[in-house]
Parts: structure tokens; sequence; C-alpha cells
């Protein structure tokens, strides 16, 4: 193998493991991301619940509740 075809293939090499690379970040921030938006959906879903725990309180407190 001579020199020109030497450095085709470590050039090759390098976009390969950079392609890989790439890759796994791009997994890493979609996992992220995924596990931000299950966090806010969990947290929405705790905020509903005590609002309407504070809204049934109110009702009892009032009498309104049925």
């Amino acid at each position: 193998m001579d020199n020109s075809q030497n450095a085709s293939y470590q050039a090759g090499q390098v976009k390969g493991q950079t392609q890989e690379k790439a890759s796994n970040v791009m997994d890493k921030a979609s996992n992220t991301a995924q596990s931000a938006m299950e966090s806010c959906q969990e947290a929405g879903q705790q905020v509903k619940a005590k609002a309407q725990g504070a809204a049934n309180a109110v009702k009892d407190a009032v009498g309104e509740k049925k």
C-alpha cells in the first residue's frame, strides 16, 4: 500500500469513527430530550392533581360538592 492509499484508508477510518461518535451524541441528546419531556409531563400531572385537590377542598368548605 503506497502513501496515498494509506492516507485514504486512514481518512476513511477517521470518517467512520466521527460518524459513530456523532450518532452516539445524537442518541444521548434524544434520550435527554425524551427524559425532560417525561419529567415535564409528570410535573404537570402532579400540579393538576394538586389543583383538583385544592378545588375539591374549597367545594367541601362551601358545601358545593355533590
